[in-house]
This record gives C-alpha cells, structure tokens and sequence, in this order.
C-alpha cells in the first residue's frame, strides 16, 4: 500500500511539473485556475500548449510499460521488451512506409500490422530452439529484426522529400511534439480496449509465470495462452508507436522500476506498477526534452535513450556476471 501510494503521487507530480515546465513557466495555482474555471493562461497551457503532449506521454508510457512487463514475465527475462526485440521498429517500418505509400489507413493499423509481422519474423527465425536459451535466442533473433526494420526505414526516408523525411525522422526518434487531444483519445481509447483483454488474461499470465508444466497441469493450453499473451503485448506496443514513436528503453525500464516501487509480485501488480511507472518515465522524458536546451524541443526518444542506454548497459553487465548471458 505504500509503495503505491508512492507511485500515485510521483505520476500526479510528474504530470504538475509536465505542465508547469517549459519554455514559458506557469505555476500551479493558475493551472488549477484553469482546469475548473476554463479561462485564463492555465486553460490555454491545458487545453492548447502543454495538456495534449502531456496526455499522448501519460498513454503511450503506459501501454508500452504493460506490453514490456507482458514479455518480461513470459520468458523471465529481464532484457525481453517489444522495443529490444524488434516489435517497435517493425511498427515504426509499417507506418513509415503506409505514409510514403500514401495509402489512406489508420497509422495505429500500420502499427500493429508491422509489430505483429516483427514478432512472427523472430519466432519463425527463432523456432527450433527451445530449454534454458530459448528466451534468449528470441531476444538475440528480434536484435537483428529490430536492426532490419531500422535500416529499412532509414532507406524509405532517402526516397521522401527533404521535409517530409526530417519529419519521419523526427518521429522515428520518438517525439511528442504537436500532439493533439485526438491523439490523447486514440492512445487512451484503443489502451483501455487493450488493457481490459489483458485483464481476462491475467491468471494465465500467473500460471505461466509458475512454469510450463505447472501451468499446463492447472489447464492452461500453453501454446494458445502466449499466443494470445504476446499479440496483445505487441499490440500495446503498436499503440505507443502510433502516436509517439518507437520511443525507446521505456517498455524495457519501466516493469522493474514499477515492480521496485511498489514491491508488487502478482502479474496484475507488476502490469499495473509498469504502466504507472512508463507513464511517469515519458512524462519526464518529455518535461526533460523541452526544457534541457533553451529555445529547442529535442525529440523525446534522444532523452529515453539517454536513461535508457545505461540501464542496458549495467542490465547487459549482470546478466554476463550471473551467467544467463
């Protein structure tokens, strides 16, 4: 209970300095002014400026917090997350070329279609492999996808004109600039979708979690539960692409950081904590993208690849030290 009492008041602290922050300050008081009266400057930071990116941060940190905790505790690795695997730069790849193709679809179709084939691309060039390293192929395979896919992106954008490819390379980065409330509704709305279908799948994720055999003798049908398990992973993760990017380290940082704050150790805890926790991620990666240089809005994946490449690091360090890498 403490632990998340703690973490409730880190978001709502995140979202006040998101909002309070920037180029131009404004404090509290005129924000609440604004939220209740709807006049004023802290009406004009809310519903114009400042409240949109902060919205599409809290949403898009969320969705790929839970899609990373999902691939966390289903191959008990701590480095297995949509964004290391490949599943996000899949979905940037898809949205990138639906645009240059200009074909009129949904970018959070694009998305999901282009995770969802990253994802059948390392389980079909992994399958074979199975025991201790199994998860570990998986991570090594979806590496290389995720490389693929990056390339492969970079290539279509030599084929855009000049500002449309400084855009698309803007948004590969990862940016939450010019977001609007339509954003904020789609991030949330198909989230919401997404999370209630993870809520039905929550005790098989528990079981799985005890073991294959353990599981299968409680009556869980192995193969179909993950299979299920892992395209609505994928699909979280498509959701946060479609409307910030392939914003990357927070689906990978955010389920331990979660787990640690809240000390939680059932799945549904540890799916909640990491929403908590991606959410507050990007909010302060973002606070951090608009007010580190004067005058410049960095895209925020430069500044979750700066939190983010350490961990790794120091992640990719202790696995060799235990032995599991």
């Amino acid at each position: 209970m403490k632990g998340t009492f703690l973490i409730i008041v880190l978001l709502l602290l995140a979202v006040l300095l998101g909002l309070s922050i920037g180029q131009v300050m404004i404090g509290p008081a005129a924000l609440w002014d604004g939220l209740w009266h709807g006049s004023g400057p802290g009406a004009l930071f809310l519903r114009v400026l400042r409240g949109p990116g902060v919205g599409t941060a809290l949403g898009a940190g969320a969705v790929l917090g839970m899609s990373g905790a999902i691939f966390q505790i289903l191959l008990r690795n701590p480095l297995a997350s949509p964004d290391v695997m490949g599943f996000t730069s899949g979905a940037g790849l898809a949205a990138i070329w639906g645009v240059s193709a200009g074909i009129a679809l949904p970018i959070p179709l694009f998305s999901a279609i282009g995770g969802l084939a990253a994802a059948g691309a390392v389980i079909f060039l992994a399958s074979g492999r199975s025991g201790a390293h199994a998860a570990l192929t998986l991570i090594l395979v979806g590496l290389g996808v995720g490389f693929f896919a990056a390339a492969a992106s970079s290539f279509i954008m030599t084929r855009l004109p000049h500002h449309e490819a400084t855009e698309a390379q803007r948004w590969l980065t990862g940016s939450l600039a010019a977001r609007n409330w339509d954003h904020v509704w789609q991030v949330f709305g198909l989230g919401a979708a997404l999370t209630l279908a993870l809520a039905l799948q929550t005790r098989s994720l528990a079981l799985l979690e005890l073991g294959d055999d353990l599981a299968a003798g409680l009556g869980i049908r192995i193969s179909l539960s993950r299979g299920l398990l892992a395209v609505t992973g994928v699909l979280l993760a498509a959701t946060g692409v479609a409307v910030a990017g392939p914003l990357p380290f927070i689906a990978l940082m955010a389920a331990p950081l979660g787990a640690r704050l809240t000390g939680a150790r059932h799945p549904a805890g540890k799916l909640a904590s990491a929403a908590v926790a991606g959410a507050i991620i990007t909010v302060l990666a973002d606070l951090a993208s608009r007010a580190a240089i004067p005058g410049l809005q960095l895209p925020v994946g430069v500044m979750t690849g700066i939190l983010g490449a350490p961990y790794l690091i120091w992640l990719l360090l202790r696995e060799m030290e235990t032995g599991d890498l």
